[in-house]
């Protein structure tokens, strides 16, 4: 079972222990952490292939089977109560919810723009580990994050920062685009609309410095507005992309879809 990178945990909340967070002391741990990034695949399964189900596996093979959701939002009433919550996907029982999970809490860590992981990781970080150290079966083999992961201003954002923490593959989902390296939301609309990308479903985000910063995604036929998929943590762009389309009803992929939907009802209450 995968786990919380205990030494790295350690390393940041040593540098966060001298008081009230610094920008200085978070951009030198960001940048800590962004060095241990692994952008390409790095885990033990395989994906299943087309109807898996009707498949038979060898003994000793392991299939992807556990995808995890993870989001965090807050109170428009009170925006220091934060509440993040975790699910689990089974592909293997048409992603049905078999995991759910959340936390509510008071936070003193401010908002600060390219920083946004330093005042949701921890949230996320903890429900990880409650389930890990309950040996839970059911934790997951890969995390989807709803935010970013290299395709974010500083290129580090929560979908990387957590992976990096907790040891596990991840994958950014963004509902909208960051301007990044001259890659706005209006000119990879246009893109897409290009006769040469019309009928294209996923087209690459490369920036102005020739950086692939990930992708853009018609995850239904209906969509009308893309995603924007990028790698967090030891999963491949290429790999990134087979599992959100692996785990798209709709235009939001199962797992952001369900985490949404309980934090939804949190918020509220």
């Amino acid at each position: 079972m995968e786990g919380v990178n205990e030494k790295v945990k350690e390393e940041v909340e040593t540098q966060n222990d001298s008081g009230p967070p610094e920008l200085g002391k978070w951009a030198e741990i960001q940048c800590m952490l962004k060095n241990r990034v692994i952008t390409v695949d790095d885990f033990p399964w395989r994906l299943p292939p087309p109807h898996s189900q009707s498949q038979q596996q060898s003994e000793h093979e392991e299939l992807l089977r556990y995808v995890g959701g993870v989001d965090v939002s807050f109170s428009k009433e009170d925006p220091s109560t934060a509440c993040g919550s975790l699910v689990v996907l089974d592909l293997h029982q048409s992603l049905s919810l078999v995991y759910q999970d959340y936390t509510c809490l008071s936070l003193d860590v401010p908002y600060v723009p390219g920083f946004l992981a330093f005042r949701e990781a921890p949230i996320v970080v903890h429900l990880l580990e409650k389930m890990r150290n309950n040996a839970n079966p059911l934790y997951p083999q890969v995390l989807m994050v709803d935010g970013n992961g290299l395709l974010h201003p500083r290129g580090f954002g929560l979908a990387s920062h957590l992976g990096v923490l907790a040891n596990l593959p991840t994958i950014g989902i963004g509902k909208n685009l960051h301007h990044v390296d001259g890659l706005t939301q209006s000119g990879v609309r246009k893109l897409l609309d290009t006769e040469e990308n019309r009928d294209k479903d996923v087209i690459t985000l490369r920036g102005k410095s020739g950086f692939i910063w990930g992708a853009a995604m018609r995850t239904t036929q209906s969509s009308i507005k893309p995603l924007f998929v990028s790698i967090g943590h030891r999963v491949s762009l290429d790999t990134a992309i087979k599992i959100v389309k692996m785990t798209c009803k709709f235009r939001v992929p199962e797992p952001i879809r369900q985490v949404n939907r309980v934090l939804c009802f949190l918020v509220k209450l």
